[in-house]
């Protein structure tokens, strides 16, 4: 049982030791253990998915191209996205350890939402490449060579690093003495600060920018690179030119359907739902971060040829060597 606290030790303006206290499933906390199940397939789906992908787009020379050197940057940002979460949701479903340290809290947070916006990024990224291969098809090599696409994964690294950095160093110079009990099993930004007990107009203010920059814009951006590839698909001649072009772009589309629609789910639940169950802001939360690792190797193993071909070769390799 967590004994009361007083407000000085989950403040940050004094010397005394300071922590959260992590939320599991509200109503559910005698079944924890059970809910681990679920969550334990869900996490091993997504750890097995993304390195299988990564193993094999690493290991079959075909699959060095554009589109496949997004698709690892992609499965690399939902392992680190999963990595991000499992310790503590796991550790207090399977031992009940809702303690978290100030610092450790503030690490979590900025690996959870630099994941996050950089899932949003490359997805972008691939919609260019989609864009370019259909669009401009006779340039395609030239346009995305290898030096042009490791500027493009510099190019969201950084952008990610420069947009959580600001957030992270304005929330914490902030007093946190409110409470110290947040509402999810991990450290979100929009659930920390509202436990801050000063004036946030300028966290508000950077979070819309941020909401503008990245959550608004990339699937703007999306959206209008569609637009140019269905006018190009619309004009081509033969149905089966058209129905491959489609088909080339369908495990992205869902790609990006999995991560916008539970993101916009989220988004309005925290602005329209303030007064819903906590159950509800817990389940959304954590469909927003468990879909898109969880979906996307599944999405991209079912619909892409290539890559059934290389995890099929990847298996025969091992029993092979066995």
């Amino acid at each position: 049982v967590l004994h009361s606290t007083t407000m000085s030790e989950v403040t940050n303006t004094t010397g005394a030791p300071y922590y959260f206290i992590l939320m599991g499933i509200p109503g559910f906390k005698g079944s924890h253990v059970w809910i681990s199940i679920p969550f334990s397939c869900l996490y091993t789906v997504s750890i097995v998915g993304n390195t299988t992908i990564l193993a094999v787009i690493r290991t079959e020379p075909s699959l060095h191209q554009p589109m496949y050197l997004f698709l690892s940057m992609l499965a690399l940002t939902d392992l680190g996205l999963t990595l991000t979460t499992l310790p503590t949701v796991m550790q207090l479903l399977w031992f009940n350890i809702r303690k978290i340290s100030f610092e450790a809290c503030f690490a979590q947070f900025f690996f959870l939402h630099g994941f996050s916006f950089m899932e949003s990024s490359v997805l972008l990224a691939m919609s260019f490449d989609r864009y370019v291969a259909i669009c401009r098809p006779l340039h395609y090599a030239t346009i995305l060579t290898s030096k042009v696409i490791g500027r493009i994964g510099l190019a969201i690294v950084c952008r990610c690093v420069l947009a959580v950095l600001p957030s992270l160093f304005l929330l914490k110079r902030l007093p946190f003495c409110r409470s110290h009990l947040l509402s999810h099993s991990y450290c979100l930004h929009q659930d920390m600060i509202r436990l801050v007990c000063a004036d946030i107009r300028v966290n508000s203010w950077y979070g819309f920018a941020l909401v503008l920059l990245i959550i608004v814009m990339d699937p703007l951006l999306i959206v209008l690179s569609y637009a140019f590839i269905l006018k190009s698909i619309l004009g081509t001649a033969s149905w089966t030119e058209r129905f491959r072009a489609v088909n080339n772009c369908l495990s992205h589309i869902l790609a990006v359907l999995v991560l916008y629609v539970p993101m916009v789910g989220v988004s309005m639940t925290h602005r329209f739902a303030k007064h819903a169950s906590p159950l509800v802001h817990v389940i959304m939360a954590n469909i927003y971060l468990l879909a898109p690792p969880v979906m996307n190797p599944i999405i991209y193993s079912v619909k892409t040829k290539q890559i059934r071909q290389g995890i099929f070769h990847l298996l025969l390799q091992r029993k092979v060597y066995k």
